[in-house]
């Protein structure tokens, strides 16, 4: 199946740049509002999952034993700047639970935000693991496994005790078989699995609305939602798209970017959830649908609707400042 163009870049008057991808919008029970290209092929979601990926942490208990707060639980599900706030919590999120740095197993890398890392050379002789955009996420495994007494060494592996429950979390919510044939290594070294791009976002649908969960996983999936559109800050940071996007409509958008393209969101008081890929990777165009799709189900006219319509449809200027071109979603969204 050939999926669709559904951003374009131009120059001058001309076409420049196309990119094609897949979208879908799904209510609770799972039944599709709008859909483009293939959502059924496997897609990993890489960092747009967080939020599944920290729902043990709340049903164990260790957020609550800890003192986690929205702060925490949204920075559990974050891929952030690696600003100072942001390292910071990584830190005291470790400490709760009597670790540090030292315990992390995602890597170090220095922030890809131009001003954060600008910062960052000027005060860092080198980047920690509390700097990975997923420190947050790697701190509540490491709060997770302590408060559950899991052996904290090889958090990572496929085969540690947290990694199969996030799994056989993951599959539930998204109705997928996940094992090692559907499995690849993630940028911060977890495994990370390919799912049809409608068994993602009707997983997140399904946190969001509760629809179809135990009452137990409801709760928490939606206190991670409420956490995440509650402080997008420790979501993503200073002028990022997901932070940008709960910004715009407090309390109404959750949102969460993955690697390669991916995006997801979901509007809990409107019971739906959304999901989209752009087919090579782009990020300028994910960001793109993604805000189209949002802009689809807020009021004609109305503020919300043209900031994301402003979001997903905007012009380039180059260095000089002078407008050379446009990002623009085509009739397909």
């Amino acid at each position: 199946m050939h999926n669709p163009v559904t951003v374009e870049v131009t120059r001058g008057n001309l076409v420049e740049s196309r990119h094609r991808g897949m979208a879908v919008v799904v209510d609770g029970d799972g039944g599709i509002l709008f859909s483009a290209g293939d959502i059924e092929g496997g897609v990993f979601p890489r960092s747009a999952c967080k939020a599944m990926q920290a729902l043990p942490l709340v049903e164990s208990g260790a957020a609550d034993a800890y003192g986690f707060g929205n702060r925490e639980l949204a920075f559990a599900c974050a891929s952030h700047s690696g600003e100072d706030a942001h390292v910071e919590r990584a830190a005291s999120m470790l400490a709760k639970a009597g670790r540090d740095a030292g315990t992390l197993e995602c890597g170090a890398h220095w922030s890809s935000d131009q001003k954060t890392i600008i910062h960052q050379a000027r005060t860092l002789q080198k980047p920690t693991a509390l700097h990975n955009n997923c420190s947050g996420k790697h701190s509540g495994f490491v709060c997770t496994c302590v408060h559950t007494g899991m052996e904290t060494e090889g958090y990572v592996g496929y085969d540690h005790p947290l990694q199969a429950e996030i799994r056989a979390t993951m599959e539930s919510l998204t109705g997928t078989a996940l094992g090692h044939d559907n499995c690849g290594t993630d940028g911060c070294s977890i495994p990370n699995y390919a799912v049809p791009l409608k068994g993602l976002a009707h997983g997140f649908a399904r946190m969001a609305t509760g629809q179809g969960l135990e009452t137990e996983r409801a709760k928490a999936s939606r206190r991670l939602i409420d956490a995440c559109m509650a402080e997008p800050f420790y979501v993503a940071g200073t002028g990022r798209t997901c932070t940008r996007l709960m910004e715009i409509a407090p309390g109404q958008i959750f949102a969460k970017t993955g690697a390669e393209g991916v995006f997801v969101a979901a509007l809990p008081e409107q019971g739906i959830a959304m999901a989209v890929k752009c087919e090579d990777g782009a990020t300028r165009a994910a960001e793109a649908m993604i805000a189209a799709l949002l802009a689809r189900y807020f009021e004609n006219d109305s503020p919300q609707q043209q900031t994301l319509l402003g979001m997903a449809n905007r012009s380039i200027k180059n260095w000089n400042g002078i407008h050379v071109g446009d990002i623009r979603v085509t009739t397909r969204l």
